[in-house]
């Protein structure tokens, strides 16, 4: 990580444990938004007004809380407005990197070659984790915003004309998108993390338990013929659940010891899975060879790096 804007050490997923051996996620640091005048957001300082090719965001295809924001950039109409870098799927010892792996970019915008040049660029005395998805200001060279989260609700509503496609938190539909998210983050977005970077066994029961758990109330939801989580309205919370159950059967279920069951033995689930990758342009956001380098390359999960060569997946 980064202390006082100097990387201090090689990378490690885990950096903070709760008292069980638990993984614990660090939580984002910039929370700046752009709007479509630039006034403050929920968080952060004003000046960050929607703009056509003022904004661009750095992503790893690897990872589900990036996917977020390409899979929402891609349905919102937004690629002419807001560019985009793929950092490279293997983590090395100074995290995430530029480069020339298939599918990946150089950093052409700021010359970094890692991602951690970007954090130290935009605060001298950046002391965090140096993670995706980056949103960042290419006027203010400055990085606007680094949670998926906000980022996914910025491009929804935050860019007014320039966004078409879907509403994707309806105000009629808040309440019950909100307590959804609020029951798959810890359970199943955050819950694969936590069972897959868990370093005592303790910590390891508790999450896969509630992972499945998880997996069970959605399939259990989808099982009245609805199209989507919420309906027939394709909103936030389905791609919160799909950038983590396109992962599943080709990472969770063997680098992070969520095995008790595939995604495919999930029939509900499988369809809804697809019916979502059917969605223009969302199919564009799924590399299944930067997923699978990159998740089995983390050697605390893999100490090897032998990457499998399966699974055989129906719907790729």
């Amino acid at each position: 990580m980064l202390v006082d804007g100097k990387w201090t050490d090689d990378w490690q997923p885990v950096q903070v444990k709760d008292e069980k051996g638990g993984f614990v996620r660090q939580t984002s640091s910039f929370r700046h938004w752009i709007t479509p005048d630039g006034a403050a957001g929920p968080t952060g300082e004003a000046g960050f007004p929607a703009e056509a090719g003022r904004y661009h965001l750095y992503v790893a295809l690897i990872c589900p809380w990036a996917s977020r924001t390409l899979v929402a950039r891609k349905l919102k109409g937004l690629e002419e407005a807001i560019s985009v870098s793929v950092l490279e799927p293997v983590m090395t010892a100074q995290g995430w990197r530029f480069g020339d792996y298939p599918g990946a970019d150089r950093d052409t915008l700021n010359g970094a070659t890692y991602l951690h040049e970007l954090y130290s660029s935009a605060d001298p005395g950046y002391t965090g984790r140096a993670t995706v998805p980056v949103l960042w200001d290419k006027e203010r060279r400055t990085i606007v915003n680094n949670e998926s989260a906000d980022i996914l609700r910025m491009l929804n509503s935050g860019f007014g004309a320039m966004a078409s496609g879907p509403d994707l938190y309806p105000q009629e539909l808040r309440a019950e998108i909100d307590a959804l998210n609020d029951d798959i983050y810890p359970h199943l977005n955050n819950g694969v993390y936590r069972a897959g970077f868990a370093t005592t066994q303790e910590a390891y029961d508790e999450p896969v338990l509630e992972v499945f758990a998880a997996l069970d109330r959605l399939e259990q939801r989808l099982s009245d013929g609805r199209t989507y989580l919420h309906g027939d309205r394709f909103t936030e919370t389905d791609i919160r659940a799909f950038v983590t159950l396109v992962r599943f059967d080709i990472a969770y279920h063997g680098a992070f010891k969520c095995n008790l069951r595939r995604l495919a033995d999930y029939p509900q689930l499988s369809g809804y899975l697809q019916r979502v990758l059917a969605l223009p342009g969302v199919r564009e956001t799924v590399n299944l060879d930067h997923i699978k380098q990159g998740y089995w390359s983390i050697k605390a999960v893999n100490p090897n790096g032998i990457v499998p060569a399966g699974p055989v997946l129906d719907w790729a």
